[in-house]
């Protein structure tokens, strides 16, 4: 299933701290390999332009789960560790913010150069995304983010995002090239938001006799072309709420990590002296990995895993951080060797949740959840940007304070 178009967010500042920085990195470049080694570039590529999946996987590398920070620090850490190994993996990463992203033409030859692809085509491509974003369709949000991702084969995404001068938001905007048939006429498959008001879209099939090339839109007849989008706003209110969860879902996965013992699935046994709160980050990893693309509709699900940088819905359980990046490395390099027992386990967690899943009836508090995590969090090593967790203190982030 091909999703492709943009997702709503609140703008936050601040940066990412090193020590989570370098976490996100290996367990971004872990995730994407095993994606590459059980369905291929052209999944990768998929899963990038889903703004459903890009968000839950940016809560998975503990990210703020709603925040317009997900976009600029998982492209980053995803360029970062995937360009120095790209001829092996086969997929390359250009651009990024402000000026980074004025380099990708020259980036894109580069590539083009390395692996035979028509550089001049990529090029065009990249520069036409972008002008369909900022330009043809005027919705208020002006580019200062581009990524342009692509395959050996010569297939690419785009992840680029707008910021809105007026209403504190940004907005991120999603390609594939797979089945695009035109980058002037719909070539978006949907654009999630919140309804602003008429927008002049220039790409819709009605303003055709309004075109004259995307290089020379005009402005003159707003009125003629626009139209109503179906869009998701991802909500400002930072604390994850029970409405923010699928709660069955949610359920079923605290329900087998914490209840269930790996030594009653046989197909678990490789997991066995893995804790109840690895395994909870392994089985929202395994799903990251494996999941249905219906399964992203509630990115804050995937917070659970391994919290968030700012405290929201937990701080980031540093220890167990590294062990989901320790099992999950291990499983690839193993893999690597011809012996995939490992990475097929990591799977199997994942439907075992879904057996689970299908009869499971929600009876549990999401807030209880989280103030347990709290409370734990100092025996994980819990960390924030605002200093270490304590011992029996009741974690209560400064809501003065916004980063990202």
């Amino acid at each position: 299933m091909k999703r492709s178009g943009t997702a709503d967010l609140p703008l936050h500042n601040g940066k990412v701290p090193p020590w989570l920085y370098e976490r996100m990195s290996s367990l971004g470049l872990s995730i994407i390999e095993a994606i590459l080694t059980d369905y291929g570039k052209a999944e990768v590529l998929r899963r990038l332009a889903d703004p459903f999946w890009f968000q839950s996987f940016g809560a998975v590398l503990g990210m703020d789960w709603h925040s317009s920070g997900i976009t600029t620090s998982v492209m980053g850490a995803l360029k970062r560790v995937i360009n120095p190994a790209a001829s092996s993996l086969g997929i390359y990463i250009c651009g990024g913010k402000g000026k980074l992203s004025r380099e990708t033409p020259a980036e894109l030859l580069r590539v083009a150069e390395r692996t035979g692809l028509a550089g001049d085509q990529l090029i065009r491509a990249s520069k036409l995304s972008a002008k369909v974003d900022n330009t043809a369709i005027q919705d208020g949000y002006q580019l200062y983010l581009h990524n342009f991702i692509v395959a050996d084969n010569g297939s690419w995404a785009v992840v680029q995002q707008g910021m809105h001068d007026q209403d504190g938001t940004a907005r991120r905007y999603h390609w594939h090239s797979e089945n695009l048939r035109s980058f002037i006429e719909e070539p978006h498959t949907g654009i999630n938001g919140i309804p602003q008001g008429y927008i002049l879209n220039l790409t819709a099939a009605s303003a055709a006799n309004n075109r004259q090339g995307i290089l020379a839109i005009s402005h003159e007849d707003s009125a003629k072309v626009t139209q109503d989008f179906a869009r998701l706003m991802m909500p400002r209110h930072h604390n994850v709420r029970s409405s923010d969860v699928d709660l069955k879902r949610l359920g079923a996965l605290l329900y087998v990590t914490r209840e269930l013992q790996p030594n009653n699935f046989e197909d678990l046994l490789l997991l066995q002296g893995v804790g109840p709160r690895t395994m909870q980050s392994l089985a929202l990893v395994s799903e990251i990995i494996h999941g249905a693309p219906s399964r992203f509709k509630d990115p804050a699900r995937f917070s659970f895993a391994h919290g968030g940088k700012d405290g929201h819905p937990f701080p980031v359980p540093i220890d167990i951080y590294d062990d989901s990046i320790q099992i999950l490395r291990k499983g690839i390099e193993k893999s690597k060797l011809g012996n995939t027992d490992k990475l097929k386990t990591i799977n199997k967690l994942h439907e075992v949740v879904l057996q689970t899943e299908a009869n499971f009836t929600p009876k549990f508090d999401v807030q209880q959840v989280i103030e347990q995590e709290r409370r734990d969090s100092w025996k994980h090593g819990g960390r924030t940007v605002f200093g270490k967790a304590q011992k029996h203190s009741s974690y209560a982030p400064d809501c003065q304070l916004s980063l990202f």
